[in-house]
């Protein structure tokens, strides 16, 4: 499939298949960024579209804990295709997205680690076994991200989004070459801004509503009480770190992340959670003033996904997490498997679990998972 920077009437270029009778795959969730996506390979001329929804929502769930969106979702996606006259398809991957990605992230939960099912539900799922039930029928498969993707003549390199607020590639890093290799981002150089104003051009049913929040199969329900559903309650004690003061009670470790401040419910805060003990059921918190003792620059990395090839360089910049904050970094090949990171700045939210996403200018490498951090043991 050869791509081209398609700038001719086009204010907003990207790298897009050349030919426009190539049969393309657009991922429709509903929302702002996917039916943009659509939009623009139709005004670009693109023939042979056929949109597809994703039900990865969980039945389970939704019975005991509330409602889920999806046919809301659903409705507008149906409105969108009306509009641009495409074919919409509606695919079930229930028993695939419970399988690869929410008993993984229950598992890692069970294990007092932050899972990252975002980063899962890109890998496995829509770039993943979708590809797999929709074969080699279509060229490319295209979604809403805020992504760009380049090409150097030899590889595909997943490429940051002008906007540093929207940037998704930190929840793409673990994407194959061959599965980069057919992915498109329409939308993946523009702003947030950009494609409302976009939206409201093509006067798209989509062009008001409000951004998802959260993890994608849950819809409207709390993440709180999807943890509660699968894992219960288990009563413990709040313990402040530097004193031993029990200071009040949790419902479970499994609630809680490393750097987390909100839903503690402690007076004379603010208060953040530094420690977790699994097998004793306790968490232990800081004042904000402990947090500089806290806090820490160096941590392990397992099992790296490099998209393109391991970097030449020592010297990137990381992400620890989804959103603008990037940080200069050095690696070091501890062996196969295992990288020690040290970044320029502390942080005092480096969790086991997290994925930590390394850069290179604007190239997105790839990331791995964070496996602990690298300072002197924290103790009660």
């Amino acid at each position: 499939m050869k791509l081209t920077e398609r700038k001719n009437n086009d204010p907003y270029p990207n790298l897009l298949p050349e030919r426009r009778d190539l049969p393309i795959a657009v991922l429709l969730s509903g929302g702002v960024d996917s039916s943009v996506a659509l939009a623009r390979l139709r005004a670009l001329g693109y023939r042979r579209l056929t949109a597809f929804y994703l039900k990865i929502w969980l039945e389970d769930e939704l019975a005991h804990l509330g409602e889920c969106p999806w046919e809301e979702d659903l409705r507008y996606c149906r409105a969108v295709c009306r509009q641009l006259e495409v074919p919409l398809e509606v695919l079930s991957l229930q028993s695939e997205y419970l399988e690869k990605v929410v008993h993984h992230a229950l598992a890692e939960l069970r294990a007092g680690r932050t899972p990252s099912p975002d980063i899962w539900c890109n890998a496995r799922i829509k770039f993943g076994t979708f590809y797999q039930k929709i074969g080699s029928e279509f060229a490319g498969v295209a979604s809403g991200h805020y992504a760009r993707k380049g090409f150097d003549g030899r590889l595909y390199w997943l490429l940051r989004s002008p906007d540093p607020v929207k940037d998704q590639t930190y929840f793409l890093c673990h994407l194959s070459q061959a599965q980069l290799a057919r992915a498109l981002f329409p939308i993946g150089h523009l702003s947030k801004a950009q494609v409302r104003e976009l939206a409201a051009g093509y006067g798209l049913p989509t062009s008001t509503r409000k951004d998802s929040q959260g993890i994608c199969f849950l819809g409207q329900i709390r993440y709180p009480e999807f943890v509660r559903f699968h894992l219960g309650e288990r009563t413990g004690p709040i313990v402040e770190l530097e004193s031993g003061r029990r200071l009040g009670e949790h419902r479970g470790y499994w609630f809680y992340t490393i750097g987390q401040r909100q839903g503690l419910g402690l007076s004379g805060g603010p208060w953040y959670v530094v420690k977790k003990d699994v097998d004793h059921n306790v968490i232990f918190v800081s004042h904000r003033r402990h947090l500089p003792e806290r806090s820490c620059n160096r941590f392990v990395v397992a099992a790296p996904n490099w998209i393109a090839r391991p970097p030449q360089s020592e010297q990137l910049l990381v992400k620890i997490r989804h959103g603008p904050r990037i940080t200069p970094c050095r690696i070091r090949r501890l062996d196969n498997q295992r990288l020690e990171v040290t970044m320029a700045e502390e942080d005092p939210g480096i969790a086991p679990g997290q994925f930590a996403v390394f850069y290179q200018g604007e190239r997105c490498l790839g990331g791995g998972v964070i496996e602990a951090p690298v300072a002197a043991e924290i103790s009660a």
